[in-house]
């Protein structure tokens, strides 16, 4: 059987280091690390993450600041407060909770926060940081994956690694990190031909295409290490409903190792959060 490679353990060792970091800079600077999340309107999944982050905020000792704006918030009163967030020296990071209600535009949104504020990775100036190697701030979802799969490959050299999935926010960056560890990676989506056969291939599998169950069993070869990074919540026959991840995870026993759903990559998401804003107030420390 596959070993389940435990995402909330590792994410739980995670938090416990970046707690200890944040003590280590409130004794020297008397001031904790902040992190300003903004929620417009009251997306019920968006209000569950909120809480979850703002939760694991405060179990590390970090400021948060949670800012809370109306459905109807124009773009002009938005970005004015992500100036005020920008120019304010005890927030060291932003985080805008996505999606954004219609008619909000996230792109200029992400744009405006200052890339050294940028706890999610997603400004164009850390994303070309990673593209080019030089540091920045990575995407939490991908930096945590990267994690899980340091828990069982000591060597990335030389391996092959499908990433299914080409979002900016998963995909893409995750397919940079493994190139950084010189592998040789193959970015693929659910419209690409062939599909179980370019997987089949893979020493890594990463699936991140958000269809359930869409790696099957004959996908995967014996010993690769299956990365799931695809939460769907579904209804049984029965009426209840069950999270499922893009892995037909009870096919997959010949792999090496797997990430559960839930359980894998989830928690190592915020973990890696509350990681950058720490990473993010030393950096704004030293200038």
């Amino acid at each position: 059987m596959a070993d389940l490679i435990n995402g909330r353990a590792i994410a739980a060792r995670l938090v416990r280091d970046v707690s200890e970091q944040v003590a280590a800079i409130v004794a020297q600077s008397g001031l904790a690390p902040g992190l300003a999340v903004v929620l417009v309107g009251s997306d019920a999944a968006s209000e569950v993450y909120v809480a979850r982050k703002i939760e694991t905020c405060r179990a590390v000792g970090i400021r948060s600041i949670e800012r809370r704006l109306p459905a109807d918030t124009s773009q002009a009163e938005l970005l004015s407060l992500i100036d005020e967030l920008n120019a304010d020296p005890t927030v060291h990071g932003i985080l805008v909770q996505l999606p954004l209600p219609a008619p909000l535009d996230s792109n200029l949104v992400l744009d405006r926060i200052k890339p050294a504020k940028d706890v999610d990775g997603f400004h164009p100036v850390n994303v070309g940081r990673l593209s080019t190697g030089t540091g920045g701030l990575v995407p939490c979802t991908p930096l945590g994956c990267m994690m899980l799969l340091d828990e069982v490959i000591d060597d990335y050299r030389g391996l092959n690694a499908v990433v299914i999935g080409k979002s900016n926010i998963v995909g893409k960056p995750l397919a940079l990190l493994l190139l950084e560890r010189e592998c040789t990676v193959t970015v693929t989506h659910i419209e690409t031909r062939d599909l179980a056969d370019i997987a089949r291939r893979a020493d890594i599998v990463v699936a991140a295409a958000g269809a359930p169950r869409l790696v099957r069993g004959y996908w995967v070869k014996e010993g690769a290490v299956v990365i799931d990074v695809g939460i769907t919540r579904m209804t049984a026959a029965d009426g209840k409903t069950k999270l499922v991840g893009d892995c037909a995870t009870d096919e997959l026993g010949h792999a090496r190792a797997i990430t559960p759903v839930p359980g894998g990559v989830g928690p190592m998401t915020i973990a890696c959060l509350v990681a950058n804003t720490v990473c993010a107030a030393t950096l704004a420390a030293h200038g």
